[in-house]
């Protein structure tokens, strides 16, 4: 499986959703980083499932082991590895899917592509337990990334119908994301929290799942960033956001707003600020011709509801080749969005340090 990203900063992630352990190794760190492990530990937690009534009760700690690359909380040089103990599995509640395979998962065409020997429980190497890792490497990413003055924030932008303020894309400040990097409902207008958990509840209620939209910033990051054609900042950050699972969409800016508008509406006129060339206005999102602008990164991702869902549904027998009824057991979240939020940030930060080493 193609489960490794980057060009200078290197990351591989491994396990399965109920094998024995979770992990990364991330290969091209600069020797010498302090880490705060507790900022890590803040960030794994804000992923980890069990932590909210509106998330899986599938409890886990998340708790990284790291094996290498690490000496006194500093970075050597070498491979840093990183394994992650699963210690809450029931696989029993995916027997049935070799056979059935759930709509919108993998079961199917992963089945298809490995000759029916993938790991179906819980969705296997597939799953969104396999984000922990990544969110472990975006931590880690985050830190190096602060030592060059960028930081990473992102908020909960959409769920169904309810919509938090968005960015005021040419003028973020580091103190409101450290407010939404601080949260495990990371929201602009804390006045939505209750509409969205409404939404979730709702969804819940019956036996379904909603999806939604999360919005991240970047501040910090130089003018000249990133090169053209298959190497723009816009194709970087996209290809490794489209590998976490349930990413179906990625706008930067203004993104699919642009197709309705005028040249004379979409364009960002220069100014001078602070002896500096700048934009005034930063509907494309602080990338042009796939390189940064010196205004803020700011992108969209769409999140799809919850594949997996309470009500009855239809599949087909892969042994006897004929319609059969689907009741999916186990425990999975109404509304994936509030626990993808820092991983969305983690992907922004990984990608983003490869980019800029």
């Amino acid at each position: 499986m193609s489960s490794e990203f980057g060009e200078k900063i290197k990351i591989s992630i491994f396990g399965e959703s109920h094998g024995e352990a979770i992990g990364c190794v991330i290969d091209g760190l600069p020797s010498g980083v302090k880490l705060d492990i507790d900022e890590i530990y803040a960030d794994m937690s804000r992923r980890a499932p069990g932590n909210d009534k509106f998330a899986t009760p599938r409890l886990e700690k998340d708790i990284p082991h790291i094996l290498s690359g690490v000496l006194d909380n500093t970075t050597t040089g070498a491979p840093l590895a990183m394994v992650i103990e699963n210690t809450n599995t029931r696989s029993g509640d995916y027997s049935n899917l070799m056979t059935l395979p759930r709509p919108s998962h993998s079961d199917y065409p992963a089945y298809v592509k490995y000759n029916g020997f993938n790991d179906v429980r819980g969705g296997g190497h597939f799953s969104g337990r396999l984000t922990a890792p990544l969110v472990f490497a975006g931590a880690v990413a985050k830190q190096i990334l602060k030592t060059k003055g960028v930081f990473i924030g992102a908020h909960i932008a959409q769920v169904g119908n309810v919509c938090d303020t968005l960015f005021d894309k040419n003028n973020i400040e580091k103190s409101l994301l450290d407010k939404l990097t601080a949260s495990k409902f990371s929201v602009i207008d804390d006045s939505v929290e209750d509409k969205m958990r409404a939404e979730i509840e709702d969804a819940r209620m019956a036996q379904d799942s909603v999806g939604g939209i999360i919005e991240c910033a970047v501040i910090g990051v130089p003018t000249g960033v990133g090169g053209n054609m298959f190497s723009t900042v816009e194709s970087r950050l996209s290809s490794i956001l489209f590998g976490v699972p349930a990413v179906k969409g990625v706008e930067f800016g203004d993104g699919f707003a642009f197709a309705s508008m005028r040249g004379s509406q979409a364009n960002d006129p220069y100014c001078v600020k602070d002896g500096k060339v700048a934009v005034k206005t930063n509907r494309n999102g602080g990338i042009l011709g796939g390189i940064t602008t010196g205004a803020p990164i700011v992108f969209r991702t769409a999140i799809k509801p919850t594949a997996s869902i309470s009500q009855p549904q239809q599949s087909v027998n892969l042994q006897t080749m004929e319609e059969e009824t689907l009741v999916i057991k186990g425990r999975h979240d109404p509304c994936i969005v509030p626990r993808a939020v820092p991983v969305i940030e983690a992907a922004a930060a990984v990608g983003l340090l490869d980019i800029m080493m």
